[in-house]
């Protein structure tokens, strides 16, 4: 997976020294920076598809990013249900769809 990070922008200030901590999706090591959320992580490596509709199986991932929809809820830790758009990388964490 390759990491497709911003690291400039023209006004936003995206310090260049944040900590990196490891996040595992489905099993595969990724990593992260220290304050940014899962579904910034995740989108980051090219992960487009969070999870999928119960019905059609549709592929689902960040619609609103401000916690407001259901789309990029995942499973964390073991905890179902949890919206990536809010929820900031923890060292060690444990993601996976469904």
């Amino acid at each position: 997976m390759t990491n497709l990070r911003i690291t400039e922008h023209p006004i936003l200030d995206i310090p260049a020294d944040t900590k990196q901590v490891h996040v595992y999706f489905e099993g595969k090591e990724l990593l992260a920076r220290e304050g940014e959320t899962v579904a910034s992580a995740l989108t980051s490596y090219g992960i487009r598809a969070f999870r999928t509709t119960r019905k059609r199986h549709e592929p689902r991932g960040v619609f609103c990013a401000i916690g407001r929809c259901t789309d990029c809820m995942m499973t964390i830790d073991g905890r179902k249900n949890v919206r990536t758009c809010m929820t900031e990388v923890k060292e060690g964490m444990q993601i996976e769809r469904g």
